[in-house]
C-alpha cells in the first residue's frame, strides 16, 4: 500500500517529469519575486549571487530546451535583478513545451538545486 498522491513515487520524486519541472518552475519564481533586486545582487561567501545563479538556471534551461528540440544554443540575456523571476519562467516554459522526459528531469534538478541555493 502506498502513500501520496499516485504522481509521487516511493523515494517522494514525481513520476511526471512534466509536472515535477512544473512544479519547481513555480516555487522558484515564487522564490525569485519574494527576494527583492537588492537580495538577489548580493554576493555570497564563494562570491557568486542569487542573480547569477537564477542567469545560470535560465541559460541551463534555455540550453536544454535548444538540444531537445536539434536546435543551436543562444545566449540568454542578463537582465535586471527584478526580471529574473520572469526570465527563468520564460525558459522553464519553453522547456516544458520543447523538452524530452530526460530534458524535463534535469531541468527540474537544476531548478530544485536553484531552490535550495537561495
Amino acid at each position: 500500500m502506498t502513500t501520496g498522491s499516485a504522481e509521487t513515487s516511493r523515494d517522494g520524486s514525481d513520476d511526471d517529469p512534466r509536472a515535477r519541472l512544473d512544479r519547481e518552475l513555480r516555487r522558484v519564481a515564487d522564490r525569485l519575486r519574494t527576494l527583492g533586486p537588492a537580495r538577489l545582487e548580493r554576493a555570497g561567501e564563494d562570491g557568486g549571487s542569487p542573480a547569477t545563479r537564477a542567469h545560470a538556471a535560465a541559460q541551463a534551461l534555455a540550453d536544454l530546451a535548444a538540444d531537445a528540440q536539434g536546435r543551436g544554443r543562444r545566449a540568454v540575456p542578463v537582465l535586471p535583478a527584478h526580471a529574473l523571476a520572469d526570465q527563468v519562467t520564460v525558459t522553464g516554459n519553453d522547456l516544458l513545451v520543447e523538452g524530452d522526459d530526460a530534458a524535463l528531469r534535469a531541468g527540474a534538478d537544476r531548478l530544485t538545486m536553484l531552490r535550495q541555493a537561495l
